[in-house]
């Protein structure tokens, strides 16, 4: 069993190039978290202290306006989510809620830290995983900023910048 959910780990974005080892100690230390559908993993601005992987289920990121809830995105299995408030170490920024039953593996910054002393050349690789992850969803929100203030300014699409 432990084989195969590190061989999943493996193939996930943030743990890519990790070591079966390292893996192993993560998989040993990280508490595994069970969210019924409807219930949250954290709410926006709540004090961030961990970040998950999802290995089952789906939820949905959401954020408030004006005590209005509106979806960002989904989760699917294999997606990570809590890691910008490791990184920035700001509340949370969004809501995560289960939009069916979850399991996920909840990785502490305390097992960044133990991952740290054990293996710096590991812990600077996931370091840089989880800073490729962020940039990614970094510019899929820029290109979506940018579609909705094209589409705000009517620009008719015969229209070029010229430079």
């Amino acid at each position: 069993m432990q084989e195969a959910r590190i061989a999943t780990l493996q193939r996930m974005p943030i743990f890519g190039g990790i070591r079966a080892d390292i893996l192993q100690f993560v998989l040993d230390a990280a508490a595994v978290v069970s969210v019924a559908a409807g219930e949250f993993f954290f709410r926006e601005n709540d004090k961030a202290q961990s970040m998950f992987v999802l290995e089952t289920g789906e939820a949905d990121v959401l954020k408030s306006w004006d005590a209005q809830q509106y979806l960002l995105g989904q989760l699917t299995a294999g997606d990570c989510f809590g890691e910008m408030a490791l990184m920035d170490l700001f509340p949370r920024s969004a809501s995560i809620r289960a939009s069916q039953a979850c399991t996920a593996i909840e990785l502490s910054t305390a097992i960044f830290a133990q991952i740290y002393e054990r293996d710096l050349e590991q812990f600077a690789l996931m370091q840089m995983n989880i800073g490729r992850e962020v940039s990614r969803r970094l510019r899929i929100a820029d290109e979506r900023l940018f579609r909705a203030r094209i589409e705000a300014l009517s620009i008719p699409t015969d229209w070029r910048v010229l430079t």
